[in-house]
């Protein structure tokens, strides 16, 4: 009998809504598929009236619990953070981010995870939120070093288990399924997870029930009415823990600049609806987010019901598609999808093809398709283009190239937000006021965002009564010390980024990338020169080889006189017999270059190369 201080067990469960992550009692991912039931997914929660903190206040009072933010602060992407308690810690999210700009040749980039292998003894596990690759893309490269048990919902380990296959990791991977409305045990630390809506399925918030108290993490979240897939988020939950008494608020701050609600996905339902209408017998091609799974059934349902059948362009859309068809996440009548390879066996108004790219990305789908270079799609006058997705901060460049190229090769293109071709997966202000007022933390710390969505998330918590002190905005490394009447930094722990290009892992650095932007802004010069061994006399050249920066037959005055002032300094070093080869080269490198940037007011690299013979 609940006497309203306990939880019940969740409904539908067996061994109740506790898991203890030191036994087997958490199902196990194998193969990539579970044994999930769909349909009881999200289980009706019953006799939560009210439940107590699960340590004494005197205890609260004494302990404190740490949090150490690795990712996820001042940038978009690249989420994971840290938390410690009594000795005990566990990792929230462990995701990646996609290179900038001045990122150049590098393909992801990465957290720093020096911080997680000082202290692998002491981790009981990682939770993650949801299946986006700013939460769950870092995985494999963390696995690779040490094996750490992984809890989430059915889609998140679904795509997980997908994402660790491709890196030989599945077999050895401890993969737990769990849903909304468990609580994990990591050491003296319960982590309830709370069902909240977002753009892909399964998405979860969670609540960490500590000796120093309790603090909120939304995860990645809006409240939507009327959600695509499953429930409304658990505003109930949020409001009976902010009845126990939280300690801290960590909430998404994605779209804290935002004034009003976020859409509800309804809206783009809607909206596809009028405009498969208008496409009339055109081709329908569709760019989206190949992990809005949700937004990808409504495109489905809509080609559907007009008579068209779809395609899907892209690794990633077809291993989204493929996983989350699997797990039933999906549903997909037979012969709803054809193959990309049969596009020419159907009329172009039979067709709707869904496909990456909607960031403008260069190796995307879309966006070979957009400079004629796709193998299997040639777009032109009778295509219908709807790019359904906002370019993320920093790509609205990248999307407008693609736009542009698609318009020139006479396509029509769907881009504007009047058309609600998209709606946002993140909380704006007002969905942020509710969950404040609901949780009623004691301290609040906004996460997920670059400064400036941290810094609006923080006014908006001050407008709303809580006092400024009690407001932290970090940084990426910071650690943080919360206890009951108290908050305060303790000193920064390692981190930072590392970045993947190709099969490298961490041997691309801040120089790496500044030499790679000097060359790409200024362009090199090679100047190579072979050297007596015995006395230092030049045997033959110095030749010089330009790249990026002349075109050496129209600029042969300056090739003259780069090979000059080498030839000089290399000649005096001779007669001085000093056959320091550094110290030469810094000589050739600093006279070459003040005569170019006084000449051209270019800066290349320069590059001397003595060979001796």
């Amino acid at each position: 009998m609940n006497n309203g201080n306990e939880r019940k067990p969740v409904a539908g469960r067996k061994n109740g809504s506790v898991r203890n992550t030191d036994s087997d009692n958490a199902r196990k991912f194998q193969n990539g598929k579970t044994r999930t039931n769909r349909k009881a997914y999200y289980p009706k929660k019953t006799g939560v009236n009210g439940r107590k903190s699960p340590t004494r206040r005197n205890e609260a009072i004494k302990s404190s619990i740490k949090v150490a933010f690795l990712g996820g602060l001042n940038e978009i992407g690249k989420n994971i953070t840290l938390f410690e308690c009594q000795g005990d810690m566990f990792i929230l999210d462990c995701g990646m981010a996609f290179p900038d700009g001045e990122m150049l040749g590098v393909d992801l980039v990465l957290p720093d995870f020096t911080y997680v292998k000082e202290n692998v003894d002491k981790i009981k596990g990682i939770i993650i939120t949801h299946g986006h690759e700013d939460h769950i893309g870092s995985l494999p490269y963390l696995l690779k070093d040490v094996n750490i048990p992984v809890y989430g919902t059915p889609l998140s380990m679904g795509l997980v288990g997908n994402k660790l296959k491709e890196h030989n990791l599945l077999s050895s991977a401890q993969l737990n399924v769990v849903h909304a409305g468990d609580v994990l045990k990591m050491g003296c630390m319960n982590v309830e997870l709370i069902h909240v809506n977002h753009s892909i399925p399964d998405s979860v918030g969670v609540a960490i029930h500590s000796p120093a108290g309790t603090i909120v993490h939304t995860g990645d979240f809006k409240i939507d009415f009327t959600p695509a897939t499953g429930d409304v988020i658990d505003l109930t939950r949020f409001a009976e823990l902010g009845k126990e008494g939280v300690l801290a608020l960590m909430a998404d701050s994605t779209n804290a600049e935002r004034a009003g609600f976020t859409k509800t996905e309804a809206k783009v339902r809607e909206s596809f609806e009028n405009l498969f209408i208008r496409a009339k017998n055109k081709r329908i091609i569709i760019a989206t987010f190949a992990s809005n799974v949700n937004r990808i059934q409504q495109i489905v349902d809509c080609a559907k019901a007009n008579g068209r059948k779809v395609a899907f362009s892209g690794r990633s859309m077809l291993n989204y598609v493929q996983v989350a068809t699997e797990l039933g996440y999906m549903e997909v009548s037979d012969g709803a999808v054809i193959d990309i390879d049969s596009l020419n066996e159907y009329l172009p108004e039979q067709i709707v093809l869904v496909t990456t790219g909607s960031q403008g990305e260069p190796m995307s789908a879309l966006y070979r398709m957009a400079y004629s270079e796709h193998r299997k799609v040639a777009v032109g006058k009778g295509d219908f283009i709807i790019i359904s997705a906002n370019p993320i901060p920093g790509n609205e460049k990248m999307v407008g190239n693609v736009i542009d190229e698609l318009l020139k090769l006479g396509c029509e293109v769907v881009y504007e937000s009047m058309y609600e071709v998209h709606v946002s997966g993140h909380a704006c202000q007002e969905e942020l006021k509710i969950i404040h007022n609901l949780v009623k933390p004691e301290f609040f710390i906004p996460v997920h965002g670059e400064q400036k969505h941290l810094k609006k998330h923080a006014d908006l918590a001050e407008s709303l009564g809580m006092d400024r002190e009690n407001i932290f905005i970090g940084d990426v490394g910071n650690v943080i010390e919360l206890k009951k009447g108290e908050m305060k930094p303790l000193a920064n722990v390692t981190s930072g980024k590392i970045f993947v290009d190709g099969l490298g892992v961490g041997d691309v650095g801040s120089i790496v990338l500044r030499d790679r932007k000097h060359l790409g802004q200024d362009g090199l010069i090679i100047i190579v020169s072979a050297l007596d061994i015995v006395d230092g006399y030049i045997v033959s050249g110095p030749d010089v080889v330009s790249r990026g920066f002349v075109y050496v037959r129209e600029s042969e005055e300056i090739i003259y006189e780069i090979r000059r002032i080498s030839m000089e300094i290399l000649q005096d070093f001779a007669s001085r017999n000093v056959h320091e080869w550094n110290m030469i080269k810094n000589k050739i490198k600093e006279e070459v270059s003040k005569h170019i940037f006084n000449k051209t007011r270019r800066t290349p690299m320069i590059l001397p190369i003595i060979m001796e013979v």
